[in-house]
């Protein structure tokens, strides 16, 4: 649904999402190869990139509930957006963690060779995890095009009410031509 809004609230709204994008783009596929490259000597560099990821979507949680009473209605919906996302991609990076734990502790206390660890680990933590980021980037840079034209998705509009939100009527013939 499109809303009357001011060109500052544009730019405002398409914040949460360039961040998100920057996160799961900047921070999750080239920050991950260019480590690749050296973590055969320094393995420990590769601990940056759940810090940066957990840092941005720890802060986008604490903006997105700070938005509720600091910005325009507009603005603040797409922060929640943007922030339902985040929770679910930190639950995806928690499994991943989980599954990390889990070979750690088969392989120290359990036994297990290092290619069953790694199975466990690329099978039920690491492909979960780049399934999601592709799918997260598609759909969040869709909601920045949509933060563009002053969009928001219904379930928003339904959770966030707002009385005094003018929503712009929809051209139905220009989606659905006559014939």
């Amino acid at each position: 649904m499109r809303f009357e809004v001011t060109p500052q609230e544009i730019k405002q709204a398409k914040v949460p999402h360039e961040l998100f994008l920057t996160n799961l783009i900047g921070n999750h596929i080239l920050m991950t190869v260019a480590l690749g490259g050296i973590a055969g000597s320094f393995p420990w560099a590769l601990a940056l990139i759940p810090i940066v990821s957990f840092s941005i979507l720890g802060f986008t949680l604490w903006r997105a509930h700070r938005a509720i009473r600091r910005d325009s209605w507009y603005v603040m919906c797409h922060w929640q957006v943007c922030a339902r996302r985040s929770r679910f991609f930190m639950l995806m990076l928690g499994l991943l963690l989980l599954a990390a734990m889990l070979g750690w502790a088969g392989y120290t206390y359990g036994g297990m060779m290092k290619e069953a660890v790694w199975a466990l680990v690329a099978g039920t933590g690491i492909l979960p995890v780049m399934a999601t980021i592709l799918v997260l980037v598609m759909i969040e840079s869709d909601a920045l095009y949509h933060a563009n034209q002053a969009r928001l998705p219904d379930w928003v509009v339904e959770r966030f009410p707002n009385s005094q939100a003018r929503p712009i009527p929809e051209d139905i013939g220009a989606r659905h031509p006559s014939s």
